[in-house]
């Protein structure tokens, strides 16, 4: 017979609790004991040390880039600037004074002529006839003059001795005195065929350069044609007539009451100055259309740099203003309080100064007040500061300098 498995007795009963659950609490025992201690030891550490107190994050400043440039103190011409027309000083249509036909021409187009050189010549053959009869005329009748006075010496003789009546010796005096009123027309028909000579042969009224030619020869010409032989235009000296605005007028007059005022004649552009002259006059009236004044200015041109009819912008230098406290005139920024600048103290900060400006001269503004000179002005990168604002200031070279002059046109 088989034996069947010995049965164990049975163990004392034990409760069934999961291990797993008691690990879990002690870790979380001991998870909370060590916070304790941590939290207690910090606390512990800032309480007994100040310094190691939890700081605020610092506030995020931003520092704009921005371009600055010096105010500085400097003498600065003052200029008035206007648009000028090129006018010749003399421009001369020379026209023939006889009628006859033209015989020579003794110039080229385009070129340069003196007073008194002779440019063109008429037929001159009739007016030496003329001047030949003239003079023939004279002869005949001083010859009669002098026979008339021989006779009234004769007359004046007998009158005396009473062996004529003087009425007779009255007659001869008389007749002399014609005689001597006709050989005085006589010469003065000579002097005017020797004119009319003279004006066969043309030449030029003035210093200056032929232009094209208007009558070829072996043309008639004529004393009373519209057109003439040629136009001799003056280029040296040479003319601009500019404008002003009215405003200018005293400020102007009062400068040339103490002195000739400079002008400087430069391209269209301003980009070249061409030449360098003087102001000849103030027009004696102000233009109503345009509220301006006229002036003329008298330039030497050698090179012909200045052409008749061209246009140039005319820059009159009125003054000169002394020790005057100069911006760039981008710096200057408009508010409604009026005029201020950005000006960048020792510690890169911007604060906003308003400036009192007295005049702008192109690039440069000068002030009355509000700036000394060395201060640094913002003059890129405003739209992007205030007051207050933190920047990092780049220089610009050249700041409150002028702009470079206009280059010299060269012949």
């Amino acid at each position: 017979m088989m034996k069947t498995q010995t049965e164990r007795p049975a163990a004392a009963a034990v409760p069934d609790v999961p291990a797993a659950p008691r690990a879990g609490r002690r870790t979380r025992w001991i998870l909370s004991a060590v916070g304790v201690l941590v939290l207690g030891g910090v606390v512990w550490q800032m309480a007994g040390h100040p310094g190691l107190k939890a700081k605020a994050p610092p506030t995020d400043v931003r520092t704009v880039p921005v371009a600055v440039a010096s105010v500085v103190q400097k003498d600065v011409p003052i200029y008035l600037e206007g648009l000028g027309t090129v006018t010749a000083l003399y421009t001369v249509t020379v026209k023939s004074q006889v009628d006859g036909r033209l015989d020579k021409v003794f110039y080229v187009e385009g070129q340069k002529v003196k007073k008194g050189e002779l440019i063109a010549q008429v037929d001159p053959r009739p007016f030496e006839a003329a001047l030949h009869q003239a003079m023939a005329t004279v002869a005949r009748d001083q010859a009669q003059l002098v026979n008339a006075r021989l006779n009234l010496e004769r007359y004046d003789e007998l009158s005396r001795q009473n062996l004529i009546a003087k009425q007779q010796a009255t007659d001869q005096q008389a007749q002399v005195d014609q005689l001597a009123a006709t050989v005085a027309i006589d010469q003065a028909q000579v002097e005017t065929a020797k004119l009319n000579l003279d004006y066969s042969h043309i030449v030029s009224p003035v210093d200056g350069v032929t232009g094209i030619r208007l009558v070829d020869p072996g043309n008639l010409v004529h004393a009373a044609d519209a057109t003439g032989i040629v136009v001799i235009t003056q280029l040296d000296p040479i003319a601009v007539i500019f404008t002003l605005p009215q405003d200018d007028l005293p400020a102007v007059s009062g400068a040339m009451a103490k002195g000739e005022l400079t002008v400087e004649a430069l391209s269209r552009d301003g980009g070249t100055k061409l030449a360098t002259g003087k102001v000849l006059l103030i027009d004696n009236q102000i233009s109503q259309t345009t509220a301006t004044i006229r002036l003329k200015a008298v330039f030497p041109n050698p090179a012909n740099v200045l052409w008749p009819n061209q246009f140039v912008k005319a820059r009159l230098l009125l003054t000169t203003r002394q020790g005057a406290i100069v911006v760039p005139t981008v710096a200057i920024q408009r508010g409604p309080k009026g005029p201020f600048v950005y000006v960048v103290g020792g510690d890169s900060t911007v604060s906003v100064r308003p400036v009192d400006i007295e005049t702008t001269q192109g690039d440069q503004t000068l002030l009355k007040g509000g700036l000394a000179a060395g201060e640094q002005v913002v003059v890129d990168g405003t739209n992007q500061i205030r007051a207050g604002s933190k920047v990092l200031a780049r220089s610009v070279e050249g700041s409150g300098a002028p702009a470079a002059p206009p280059t010299t046109a060269k012949p």
